[in-house]
């Protein structure tokens, strides 16, 4: 059995977090390996690991997905999720979304007090801008010059000091969370390969309410595309406190997520292994 980690040509073998979890793959008989996006794949199974330049080459991205007989995530999933207004069906479902408005140039309903300007489709918090309270030019220029639509959301103050928590979930169950500092502050700084920007990451033990939202994702995700939850090899879902601290999805990542894997206990990678086993017994 052969398992290629698509990644892009900037980074060809990822970042390093992945590294474990060849070396798990190894550990149950799969021969893993990396694989630049965009040429033929041969690969009992394709799994999306490091593909972070496909923001700017999207059509060319998810064609290639279509053409991948055995993608996972599947390439519905990876079409609905790369485009960040998945955010109004989740809402739409009764998942508890961070208030998301879609804008093109030209809109003026800016949210109070201080806010977040982004791109539906982007990743690595490229393009994103935090807006101060009614500095609705900068939000108007910034909203131009990214031509195309973009999500405007009230910023949470919360992640100031709680940052995102990220939980993942690895063939459909829950696996580990971990944290990761507020990204948008004045000190951010992008990784040598200009593709994310670098995180503050650290382990952690989501709460009950956490778990719920987590979950409750997840299933209107599985729903929203028509597969079974178990048929998501991964899913990260990113969370921050609302401002009665109650949870908020922030992002649902079914693409390319980082895993955390560096950051949780050891036996991940083998979690992982196991779901990819799974995947391939499907085939």
């Amino acid at each position: 059995m052969r398992v290629a980690f698509a990644s892009c040509a900037a980074l060809p073998t990822g970042d390093g977090d992945d590294d474990a979890l060849l070396d798990a793959l190894v550990d149950v008989g799969v021969d893993a390996s990396w694989a630049v996006w965009g040429a033929p794949v041969e690969a009992d199974l394709v799994v999306l690991r490091a593909t972070w330049d496909y923001t700017e080459r999207l059509p060319e991205f998810l064609t290639w997905c279509d053409a991948q007989p055995a993608l996972v995530n599947p390439a519905g999933v990876v079409r609905w999720n790369a485009d960040k207004s998945y955010l109004l069906d989740l809402a739409g479902a009764g998942v508890p979304v961070v208030p998301t408005a879609l804008a093109r140039p030209g809109f003026t309903d800016w949210p109070d007090g201080e806010f977040v300007v982004k791109p539906t489709v982007g990743a690595g918090s490229r393009g994103a801008l935090r807006v101060a309270a009614g500095d609705h030019g900068a939000a108007a220029r910034h909203l131009a010059g990214l031509g195309g639509p973009a999500l405007v959301q009230p910023y949470q103050a919360g992640v100031d000091a709680a940052g995102e928590t990220a939980l993942v979930f690895l063939g459909g169950r829950y696996s580990h969370a971990f944290t990761k500092g507020a990204m948008l502050t004045p000190d951010a700084e992008y990784d040598e390969s200009g593709l994310y920007l670098l995180e503050r990451l650290s382990g952690a033990a989501p709460s009950a309410a956490q778990r719920r939202v987590a979950e409750d994702a997840v299933d209107a995700a599985a729903a929203l595309t028509g597969v079974h939850r178990h048929d998501l090899l991964y899913a990260r879902v990113d969370l921050v406190p609302g401002a009665d601290g109650a949870p908020l999805l922030l992002e649902l990542e079914l693409v390319e997520p980082s895993l955390g894997i560096r950051q949780t206990d050891p036996g991940a990678p083998a979690r992982f292994a196991s779901a990819v086993r799974a995947a391939l017994a499907k085939r």
